[in-house]
């Protein structure tokens, strides 16, 4: 028993395959001409624990600055950001160092006593352990008031 089909309808759908056939086509050529990879493990993302007065967004944003922010990947023991090259060790020094600087949003104080920063090398996960320790912070009154 044959299905009855109308001309114009096998037409298009003669043309639907015709279309895909081509998109495939299109995409693999695209993808063989491409650039080959970088070679590094692109960061994935920076996971802050430990926190609890001094914001995420304060935190991640001194992480980024250290270089370690989406773009940024890593080959082999270097750090490769838009800007430069940098060896993964120093680079996690300056990323702890400007943790350690993190203030509370509106004031001068810097809670973050202590910074441990790790990089997983293998999925490009940036880690950062804080410690607030408000004991050693110095706080003055510089507003001028009385009190």
């Amino acid at each position: 028993m044959l299905i009855k089909i109308r001309r114009d309808t096998l037409v298009i759908l003669l043309l639907a395959f015709i279309l895909i056939l081509s998109g495939r086509a299109m995409t693999y050529l695209a993808y063989a001409s491409s650039m080959e990879d970088t070679g590094g493990v692109p960061i994935a993302g920076v996971i802050v624990k430990g926190n609890d007065i001094v914001p995420l967004s304060s935190i991640k944003t001194n992480v980024y600055a250290a270089g370690f922010r989406p773009g940024s990947y890593i080959k082999g023991d270097v750090l490769v950001t838009s800007k430069r090259k940098v060896p993964l060790s120093e680079a996690i020094e300056n990323a702890e160092k400007f943790v350690k600087m993190t203030t509370i949003p509106g004031t001068r104080v810097t809670p973050i006593a202590a910074a441990d920063v790790k990089v997983d090398t293998s999925t490009g996960i940036v880690t950062v352990n804080v410690i607030e320790d408000f004991a050693t912070v110095k706080v003055t009154n510089r507003t001028g008031g009385v009190g």
